[in-house]
């Protein structure tokens, strides 16, 4: 890919921005044709994108505001995001408590409205429970003051791997994508963006990117790129950042294979507790930040939040010693200015694009952010029609695609995302996996050799962090054991990448990312 880069003069498509939102355009543009480069700073979702709640849901809070038309859209798009790979995102039941008389009668009633609304795209029947049909389907639910509870349905997926995912495919049509590769300077040629010279990190080589289009989707990051513009590094921001903290402890706390859902805290927020890959995800928090820094960690206020409300609905209360690793996302909430008029605000027609934002530059750099990863492929869409309406891109654009599953995905599911399967997040490339040298030369009881050599030369993996946090989960589930494997792995990756791979410089730089993992917080500014 490198040296198709060097010998392609001229792209029609660049994308800054390797997370839903990028990797969602490289991939609808390349599946229509277009010549696509994609470049990421870091790894492939190893920012917002892989430090989700893991949900893929329709919006049920957007109900009780109104908004039937974008439910519905957004139920639509849950739909097919579960059925374009259904080893990574499956259906999940959610259990909402009820504490107080009458409570789940009303929750019911909207929850069926959510059901009708999904009409045949739903995934599960809304039911309305006894105290005793509560405690059956929730085990390790507080009883005390329980009077039922509502069960519905969403769904879970692995967010990483599921990017992973778009990423290959986006590749099988075509595009180039390169991780580690960070945009220094965007080009300009008589006032309009025309690409971007770009520093491979790993070679400190920079290259000149030129494109037809630029589309900047770096997330929290967005403003960072759109500063690059001459002479608008004061420019109005299009984001105030906030974010969200989730605590991984035993999947004790809550066996089975619901989750739960508490739709009104102490403070309003909602809090989860969700079965995933073997353990149990807590959280999550909303938490304003004027900066955005590559890796976050919570602030001890939000931890002891989601500890104490966990502990009020749940039979035994997690502690501090229960979390065996946290995380922390940034979320890009937009706050576009109206008195910014060095950019065009573009409006799309769908409903759901009031959950993101595009802006076109008047050099024609095109800047979106926002939504959410249930909606990547409509943002996706929506940044085509710009491009079109813009004139950056042909209207061939906007030409309908047969959907299809994405890379490796089989025709159904053969395990469960709430538990730990060795092969079943491989799907059909299970017995590549398998064909592999030490495919039975296990790290630990699921995690072999084999993939940790499959992840470098089918999944762009570089480092110790891609392997053990975006391509098998271990970081994100227990960071202490991912701390151990650290040095294992490293010998693998310098087999693989050759004698230039430095294990002890990668070690080191693992663990200490390991121990904000385990507990390495903020104090609150």
């Amino acid at each position: 890919m490198l040296a198709r880069l060097q010998a392609t003069s001229h792209w029609d498509v660049l994308v800054i921005g390797g997370g839903a939102t990028g990797l969602g355009v490289a991939l609808e543009a390349a599946a229509r044709g277009f010549k696509v480069a994609l470049v990421e700073a870091g790894d492939f979702a190893c920012g917002t994108s892989s430090r989700s709640t893991k949900l893929v849901h329709g919006g049920v809070r957007y109900l009780a505001q109104g908004r039937i038309g974008l439910v519905r859209e957004a139920l639509q798009a849950r739909a097919q995001l579960v059925a374009s790979a259904p080893h990574l995102a499956q259906p999940l039941a959610f259990v909402m408590p009820s504490y107080r008389m009458g409570q789940r009668w009303w929750m019911g009633l909207g929850l069926k409205i959510y059901d009708a609304l999904a009409g045949t795209r739903g995934l599960g029947r809304t039911e309305i429970l006894s105290k005793e049909q509560t405690q059956l389907r929730l085990t390790g639910v507080n009883p005390q003051g329980l009077r039922g509870g509502v069960q519905y349905w969403d769904a879970q997926f692995d967010d990483a791997r599921y990017a992973l995912s778009m990423a290959r495919t986006a590749f099988a049509h075509g595009a180039a994508l390169f991780n580690y590769c960070r945009v220094i300077e965007l080009l300009q040629d008589q006032g309009r963006v025309c690409g971007a010279r770009v520093l491979d990190q790993e070679t400190q080589q920079t290259f000149a990117v030129h494109a037809r289009c630029v589309i900047n989707a770096t997330g929290v990051w967005v403003d960072d790129i759109r500063a690059m513009e001459s002479g608008l590094a004061q420019r109005p921001k299009m984001l105030a950042p906030s974010q969200g903290v989730h605590l991984v402890v035993d999947r004790r706390f809550l066996p089975g294979q619901r989750a739960l859902l508490v739709p009104n805290t102490a403070d309003g927020r909602v809090l989860f507790a969700i079965p995933w890959l073997g353990a149990i995800v807590l959280g999550t928090t909303d938490t304003p930040r004027q900066d955005t820094p590559t890796e976050p960690a919570p602030y001890p206020e939000e931890i002891d939040f989601i500890l104490r409300e966990a502990g009020r609905f749940l039979a035994s209360a997690p502690t501090r010693a229960d979390i065996r690793s946290m995380w922390v996302g940034l979320r890009p909430l937009v706050q576009i200015d109206s008195g910014d008029t060095s950019a065009n605000v573009t409006t799309a027609t769908s409903q759901l694009s009031r959950e993101h934002t595009i802006v076109v530059s008047r050099a024609g750099l095109l800047s979106v952010t926002g939504g959410k990863w249930t909606t990547y492929q409509h943002m996706a869409l929506d940044v085509l029609r710009a491009c079109v309406q813009h004139r950056l891109l042909p209207r061939s654009a906007l030409r309908a695609r047969a959907q299809s599953r994405l890379w490796g995905a089989p025709a159904f599911a053969s395990a469960s995302l709430t538990e730990v399967s060795r092969l079943a997040s491989y799907g059909d490339e299970a017995a590549l996996v398998q064909a592999l040298p030490d495919a039975d030369r296990m790290l630990t009881s699921e995690f072999s050799v084999a993939m940790v050599r499959f992840a470098v030369r089918y999944e762009f993996a570089r480092t110790i962090e891609d392997v053990l946090a975006r391509r098998y989960r271990l970081l994100f589930l227990d960071a202490h054991l991912a701390a151990q494997l650290a040095r294992p792995v490293a010998e693998i990756l310098r087999e693989e990448l050759g004698a230039g791979f430095d294990v002890q410089q990668a070690v080191q730089r693992f663990h200490l990312l390991c121990l904000r993992y385990q507990g390495g917080v903020e104090r609150h500014r």
